[in-house]
């Protein structure tokens, strides 16, 4: 757990996040460890797109809890059905607050391969908590709306395959995200990417500091 200016941040393996300031916010839960098991402490679950490593019924069951806000994007909505929580559908574009807690949603999609076309509306999130904006780009590629998130922290993904590479990632970070404070490397060491990836993407980022987490 990385504890920065007043933020936990929690790397739950793959793209997932558990980020508490004040609210408990997930994003992605995915193949949780043990010691996450019936947490049922969300207040807010963020799910970017409708890919079973994304949107996980038997995790976010681990997750939701009877006062769980769901916000996710609008192709996710039968799938969530059985959880029996009414979900926020969203698009690239919208803002909106839930719980106090500012979210800006921001395109994701693949450029030079066809797992996440744009025309799906996959998405990744902007989410404010205690002053600092963290932008979970969601499974993506370098794309030109990542210029818009302004963020104080980015979780970015590294592996390759389905998403970018480490070195596009590193150029995301430079050039279009530009983060103010810190980088954190996700999508690795689960389905595709190894720490390998994550330790080059740390060595290729020029734009702020990058954060290796160890998987929760």
């Amino acid at each position: 757990m990385l504890d920065y200016k007043g933020v936990k941040f929690s790397w739950l393996g793959h793209d997932g996040f558990r980020i508490v300031a004040g609210k408990t916010v997930y994003v992605d839960p995915y193949k949780l460890a043990k010691g996450q098991y019936d947490r049922k402490d969300a207040d807010i679950v963020l799910i970017s797109h409708n890919h079973f490593d994304h949107l996980s019924l038997d995790d976010l069951r681990h997750v939701v809890g009877p006062n769980t806000s769901i916000v996710a994007a609008r192709e996710c909505a039968t799938q969530l059905k059985p959880l029996g929580v009414e979900a926020k559908l969203v698009a690239p574009g919208d803002r909106l607050t839930v719980k106090d807690v500012p979210i800006e949603v921001v395109a994701a999609y693949n450029t030079n391969k066809d797992f996440h076309p744009k025309a799906d509306g996959k998405v990744g999130f902007v989410v404010t908590l205690a002053g600092l904006r963290i932008y979970h780009t969601g499974d993506t590629d370098i794309i030109p709306e990542m210029e818009s998130a302004k963020p104080d922290v980015a979780l970015v993904p590294v592996s390759g395959t389905y998403v970018m590479t480490a070195d596009e990632a590193a150029k995301a970070v430079n050039e279009r995200i530009k983060p103010r404070m810190l980088a954190i490397p996700m999508h690795y060491a689960s389905i595709v990417g190894t720490e390998d990836d994550a330790r080059r993407f740390k060595g290729l980022v020029k734009a702020c500091p990058v954060e290796i987490l160890s998987r929760e």
